[in-house]
């Protein structure tokens, strides 16, 4: 179960509930995927708009691991069907989200 304390959201594929956690390993491994170095290249890439499955792949497959799943890209590629992707896509919105602007707002410093 997730918990939208710690910035987590789950996500159910092929009966199998996941939860996706942004933690420091989880944006290394985005970082690495992505060829970037850095947060703020990261953010340019990922607001780019020009983001492929591969990429999506990437940036699920790390925020399963960061909230403690173990299953890796292929395996995981192999659970995801095209109807699917919203709800990938409003999950993964979701983490980012809450690990990085509600936390800035609620805060005002």
């Amino acid at each position: 179960m997730s918990n939208p304390l710690r910035a987590e959201a789950s996500v159910e594929l092929a009966g199998q509930r996941y939860v996706l956690r942004l933690t420091l390993q989880a944006l290394a491994e985005i970082e690495a995927a992505f060829a970037v170095k850095g947060l703020d290249a990261l953010g340019s890439r990922l607001s780019g708009g020009n983001l492929g499955a591969q990429d999506l792949l990437a940036l699920l497959g790390a925020l399963i691991r960061g909230g403690g799943g173990r299953i890796a890209n292929a395996d995981l590629a192999s659970r995801i069907e095209a109807r699917d992707l919203p709800i990938l896509i409003e999950a993964i919105g979701a983490v980012f989200t809450t690990s990085f602007g509600e936390s800035e707002a609620a805060d005002p410093r």
